[in-house]
């Protein structure tokens, strides 16, 4: 039996768990139990309700990596995480206790992807499809993001409204892959995100969607933090 930790992915905003598909092809190749479940954007709470629920389902020591969103939700988890011993930030939120999305986003102009975000009748934000093949998706091939688009999950607006306890960076290894060419969250708060969590930090030549641009840089990271407690065991 593998001794490795297991891999849990969390994906962001307007994606889902296949948007992980080239890491998971290469780590599971590697010997990694990974695991990258649907999150339903219902709620920030209901999204930490379903991470714990995966993480319940690990046996033993596991690494949690986010993308975007993904990074807010794994961030939300605080002290209390079973079982997780590193986190991985792939182009995502990492929060300070205190803050929210909605004021760390509105402290500026919207990034192009956010632009022209849609709001429906219910309260959950969708990106038009231009903005999200133009500028989310910026790097991927056109055909792919049109499918990725045709796939985009909304996500609820009050997710922009809830404000972070305790992060969970505060209490775990953390590391932080800066993408240097990102239209959805600034490569600068990446930076700033990083660097307050004295991150392991990598920049990569990627837009937004950098795990299916890089995904090769993705899996080293994941590896680099895996090495840690696997050593340690």
């Amino acid at each position: 039996m593998s001794k490795k930790p297991n891999v849990v992915l969390v994906h962001g905003a307007w994606a889902d768990g296949s948007s992980w598909s080239g890491v998971i092809q290469r780590l599971q190749a590697n010997g990694f139990n990974v695991t990258a479940p649907q999150f339903p954007e219902t709620s920030l709470a209901a999204d930490v309700a379903r991470l714990r629920q995966v993480l319940r389902r690990q046996d033993g020591p596991t690494v949690v990596a986010g993308h975007s969103y993904g990074g807010q939700i794994m961030t939300a988890l605080g002290s209390d995480a079973p079982n997780v011993v590193a986190l991985v930030y792939v182009a995502a939120f990492g929060l300070a206790e205190g803050e929210s999305l909605g004021a760390l986003l509105g402290g500026g102009p919207p990034s192009p992807a956010l632009a022209h975000l849609i709001v429906d009748e219910q309260g959950f934000g969708w990106l038009p499809e231009d903005d999200f093949v133009g500028h989310f998706a910026a790097d991927v091939d056109p055909l792919k993001a049109r499918v990725l688009f045709a796939v985009q999950q909304g996500l609820s607006m009050t997710t922009f409204e809830d404000v972070m306890g305790i992060p969970a960076w505060k209490s775990h290894p953390t590391s932080y892959l800066v993408a240097q060419n990102d239209e959805a969250l600034a490569p600068d708060a990446e930076r700033m995100f990083a660097r307050r969590m004295g991150a392991h930090t990598i920049e990569v030549a990627a837009g937004h969607l950098a795990m299916i641009t890089h995904p090769d840089e993705v899996v080293n990271l994941i590896e680099a933090a895996a090495s840690i407690p696997a050593n340690r065991s």
